[in-house]
């Protein structure tokens, strides 16, 4: 039990006993999500919290022309839900959509709350684990801050290493505020081989 992802990340916030661990284990449902599959949509509340086992999602808007817009990316390790949705029982203004196949530990709002009525210490690791998703969402949003394209795409590969080639071309360079013919030359003039492979049509959900 230990030695499972969501187990492992959980307790670097807080100790839990082997039973505890069992019993959060026991709320999340797996689910896979093919490319171009919402976890969440705009304009609906969210009602559910996921545990990234593998695989990357990335938060994106569409504009008035329905050109999307990928404000950042979550890759392994990390929790996904709109907080602000969540909390405020608000509609979500962005999408997450699977970029790759991607396999979550999905916990519904019901069932991670009852974790509150059975362990004390859970809404205090509920807080520690939303504040980290806060701080990681604003820190991505805003890690790449140079006007210049080069430089973005190299502190991007630093930043979140290996990462650049599971991530489909027009995806990493609207994130990254280039034109993929831009971006695409870049890698070229770095001697790099292209990034991922072309994402399918949007899906409507997952499996």
């Amino acid at each position: 039990m230990n030695d499972s992802p969501l187990t492992n990340f959980l307790l670097q916030f807080h100790y839990f006993t082997p039973q505890q661990l069992r019993l959060i284990q026991s709320r999340a449902v797996a689910r896979t999500y093919q490319p171009g599959d919402y976890f969440s949509q705009a304009g609906r509340v969210a009602q559910e919290i996921g545990f990234i086992v593998s695989g990357i999602f990335r938060v994106c808007y569409y504009d008035c022309e329905g050109t999307d817009h990928t404000k950042y990316f979550l890759e392994e390790n990390h929790f996904v839900v709109d907080l602000q949705s969540y909390q405020y029982q608000q509609p979500c203004t962005e999408y997450v959509q699977a970029v790759t196949a991607t396999h979550v530990l999905v916990f519904q709002a019901r069932a991670w709350q009852e974790l509150g009525l059975t362990m004390v210490d859970w809404p205090r690791v509920e807080h520690k684990l939303f504040t980290q998703a806060l701080l990681e969402k604003l820190n991505r949003r805003s890690a790449l801050v140079s006007p210049n394209g080069t430089t973005r795409y190299t502190q991007f590969l630093t930043t979140f290493p290996g990462l650049a080639n599971r991530i489909p071309l027009a995806q990493l360079a609207s994130y990254l505020g280039l034109t993929p013919q831009s971006l695409s030359r870049i890698r070229r003039n770095l001697g790099q081989r292209p990034a991922g492979p072309a994402i399918s049509e949007p899906g409507s959900g997952g499996n």
